[in-house]
């Protein structure tokens, strides 16, 4: 497993602590898939507005068949998420 440094919460600064405060969940936890990009946070945007984009953009896919296609891809590929 790769180990990933990362900023957590508590440590975030200027541009990147916005972006926590803005998409913490309501305990005020930042998902770790998010915090992967904290050393970079053009890339932590860039990251979130793909996601959104994937997940709530125009598609002829359903909400639950994109996620059901995230599910899929995470069991192949042995990951949690």
């Amino acid at each position: 497993m790769a180990w990933i440094k990362i900023v957590s919460e508590g440590e975030a600064e200027g541009q990147l602590q916005e972006f926590y405060q803005k998409h913490a969940t309501p305990s005020g936890v930042v998902d770790n898939i998010l915090k992967i990009h904290s050393l970079n946070p053009r890339s932590l945007e860039g990251h979130y507005q793909f996601y959104r984009a994937l997940m709530f953009g125009k598609s002829d896919l359903t909400r639950v068949q994109r996620e059901m296609i995230a599910v899929t891809v995470s069991v192949k590929n042995k990951c949690h998420y």
